[in-house]
């Protein structure tokens, strides 16, 4: 994948310059005994000067003809490289979840595990575990989500993929 340093950015960012800017795509969502969902997303990693990223998902149901419909999950966060070539991410979710994450970073390639869940007690989903790979094919990038529940195993959930805007 060909893309561009620019002379500004932290020099802490450069592994994950190929994040960076707008992605949009489509993608698939499924859990035992709920339907599987296709949704389309927006990802967004910004970067201010500091060392870490600041990440924004947003996916939307869509009707057949692909049009978003309604609001599907939202999440948001920071990446931040640490000298040793790992990650460290935080998220949150409106849906009663914080999350902080780690793994190793490679060139176009990212995969992570959940070091802790943190849930509100309405949260949606008693969601207790999570790994996620990033990474970039052919220029898309491409993602899945393992969740593990109180009642189920770490498990496929979601996975999509993503061109730039």
């Amino acid at each position: 994948m060909t893309f561009e340093i620019p002379s500004d950015l932290n020099p802490a960012l450069v592994g994950l310059a190929w994040l960076r800017g707008r992605w949009e795509g489509s993608g698939y969502c499924e859990w035992p005994g709920q339907p599987t969902i296709q949704f389309a997303q927006q990802i967004d990693f910004a970067e201010n000067g500091g060392d870490y990223l600041h990440y924004l998902a947003q996916a939307f149901e869509v009707d057949e003809q692909g049009r978003p419909t309604s609001p599907l999950f939202m999440e948001t966060g920071f990446w931040r490289p640490l000298a040793d070539g790992t990650v460290d991410v935080v998220m949150c979710s409106p849906d009663g979840y914080a999350e902080a994450w780690y793994g190793k970073l490679k060139p176009g390639r990212l995969d992570l595990v959940t070091d802790a869940v943190v849930r509100t007690p309405d949260a949606k989903v008693a969601y207790t575990a999570g790994r996620r790979l990033y990474g970039t094919v052919e220029g898309k990038l491409m993602y899945s989500f393992d969740r593990a529940t109180e009642t189920e195993p770490l498990r496929p959930f979601v996975w999509a993929t993503l061109q730039r805007a």
